[in-house]
């Protein structure tokens, strides 16, 4: 768990991140891990001092089964919401899958660094399809009320209704699967994109990219790898030009 600028958490999981945003005794998730990233993601709501009850709601940058994992555990137990932008509900709610396949990662898997992976995850429900049929829709472009007071920006081409979540007043940008900084399939680390496979659209996603460069924000928060601090215009030009 680490605490990257004042009441702004990053927690890691089966090689995945999730965020807390604190508002006094309110908090933001922001993504909730692996289906069997359960547990872990509780802990890191007690780590700061705080109970399921206290989430306000999970926002989810996109609805892959890495990022979704705790979403009906907090809604079945404490009512807890799950808010995204409106593309990307059918991919919660099942109606559409925008993800990699298992086959994708078959066709790797003579990589020691996929095989090892791919059995990391499995154990940790990777190979489920969670669906969450109490997903709904933000208001896309307008700060949310929540704590933290995160603003989306829609960012497609990971997934149809991927978004990053902006923290203004702390000067981060969460930025999920819409640019990384690490990963065990990458060979380095830095701002970069994840392998094309994982991309529902490849070409979108460094679309993307420009329009988050444009983002006012030193502090990159990304879904996998550790956080990040510089120049994101520049971080994100270079990340369009890697081909992973």
């Amino acid at each position: 768990m680490d605490q990257v600028v004042k009441d702004v958490f990053r927690a890691e999981g089966t090689a995945v991140n999730w965020a807390l945003l604190r508002e006094g005794r309110d908090l933001t998730l922001v993504d909730g891990g692996y289906p069997g990233d359960v547990g872990a993601v509780l802990a890191s709501i007690a780590a700061i001092g705080h109970r399921p009850e206290d989430v306000r709601a999970v926002l989810v940058t996109h609805a892959h089964v890495d990022h979704v994992g705790a979403l009906n555990h907090l809604h079945e137990r404490y009512g807890t919401p799950a808010l995204m932008h409106p593309d990307e509900v059918a991919n919660a709610t099942g109606e559409r899958h925008e993800s990699a396949t298992p086959a994708d990662v078959a066709r790797r898997a003579w990589r020691p660094s996929v095989l090892r992976w791919s059995l990391a995850i499995t154990r940790a429900g990777g190979t489920q399809h969670p669906v969450a049929v109490h997903a709904e829709a933000f208001e896309p472009g307008t700060p949310l009320d929540l704590p933290g007071r995160p603003v989306p920006v829609h960012l497609p081409g990971h997934t149809s209704g991927s978004a990053a979540f902006v923290l203004p007043a702390a000067g981060v940008v969460l930025t999920g699967d819409a640019l990384v900084t690490g990963h065990p399939l990458l060979r380095g680390s830095g701002p970069q994109l994840l392998p094309g496979f994982f991309h529902h659209d490849l070409d979108a996603a460094r679309t993307s990219l420009a329009r988050l460069g444009a983002v006012e924000a030193g502090l990159v928060v990304p879904g996998h790898g550790a956080p990040w601090r510089g120049d994101l215009a520049r971080a994100t030009e270079r990340a369009a030009r890697l081909i992973a």
